[in-house]
């Protein structure tokens, strides 16, 4: 049984964590991010402090993100290896995606040397 066999679930969890443009762009902000509070990621952003918030759950769920409490305030920064599962299966496809290119860099070679 292959990695991509035992763990199909977790690269649904990234990918559908992912999928949403808004969850996203939290994401990118707090991996850009050493720590950023739910009030940081909220300034700016044009969604509500709850919206936030179940956006972070969703990608602390994923494993993408985690908190740290301190006080009254919830700081969060990014678990670069909660990307692991989709890593691994784009590394997978990979493999048949560069023998495809491969493939056609030849024969565009013998079609016009």
């Amino acid at each position: 049984m292959t990695m991509l066999e035992a763990a199909p679930n977790a690269v649904t969890t990234v990918m559908r964590a992912l999928a949403d443009p808004t969850r996203r762009a939290v994401f990118e902000r707090v991996f850009e991010s050493k720590e950023i509070s739910v009030a940081e990621l909220t300034r700016g952003s044009g969604v509500t402090q709850g919206a936030i918030s179940q956006h972070l759950k969703s990608l602390k769920l994923a494993g993408l993100v985690v908190e740290r409490a301190e006080g009254r305030n919830v700081y969060y920064r990014a678990a670069p290896q909660g990307l692991e599962p989709l890593v691994e299966w784009m590394d997978h496809y990979g493999v048949f995606w560069r023998e495809r290119f491969q493939n056609l860099r030849s024969l565009l070679k013998e079609i016009d040397p």
